[in-house]
């Protein structure tokens, strides 16, 4: 798939499942307003396109560790959510907004620990790679930034569903392979929404 094809594809998502954001672990949240927050989901439209993850760093107090993209809560200054996730973005691994060109959104996402997290679709300069970004990450939050390719995320059979027990009962989370990093969780599972809507625009 060419760069120009994956653009007019996202362009042009169909609408997508509005109860793809109740999942397991939303039975046990607190009756309680949830956090509102959004992550942007970058795709680089180089020669072999993939989706920009980054890892936060194993130091820190919350997901420590953990494969996300780049985002946060969203601040009472933000405009929208995708002002919020260009943000947090530039803060995060150094992202200059002027160079994303924004997508739409996916369905939102409410985790386990209360935050509902809304998914906007970024689109990175054409013919450029992850290393011809510039990125700068900030190593308190993120000590590796890194991409998944278009191929795997297309792959219909490429993410697992996998089981833990924890808290007190069995859970299921989605999984996707990479040779280097654990893509599990509220993540891996957004990126299983957005691979259905990918393929739903074929």
């Amino acid at each position: 798939m060419t760069a120009s094809e994956l653009r007019a594809r996202l362009l042009s998502l169909p609408a997508g499942n509005p109860d793809f954001c109740l999942h397991d672990d939303t039975r046990d949240l607190p009756q309680a307003p949830l956090v509102p927050a959004a992550v942007l989901v970058p795709f680089v439209l180089g020669p072999t396109p993939g989706v920009l993850l980054t890892r936060r760093t194993p130091h820190l107090s919350k997901h420590a560790g953990q494969v996300s993209f780049p985002g946060g809560r969203i601040d009472p200054d933000d405009a929208s959510p995708e002002a919020a996730a260009l943000r947090e973005a530039q803060e995060e691994i150094g992202l200059n907004p002027a160079r994303v060109e924004l997508a739409g959104r996916l369905d939102d996402y409410v985790t386990g620990t209360a935050y509902r997290i809304t998914p906007v679709i970024g689109l990175l300069t054409p013919g450029v790679t992850l290393d011809g970004l510039g990125l700068n990450a900030d190593s308190a939050e993120v000590d590796a930034v890194f991409e998944l390719p278009l191929a795997v995320l297309l792959d219909p059979e490429a993410p697992t569903q996998c089981s833990r027990f924890f808290r007190g009962r069995d859970r299921t989370y989605w999984q996707w392979p990479h040779p280097e990093y654990h893509i599990w969780g509220a993540t891996a599972a957004i990126l299983v929404g957005l691979a259905h809507r990918l393929r739903a625009a074929a």
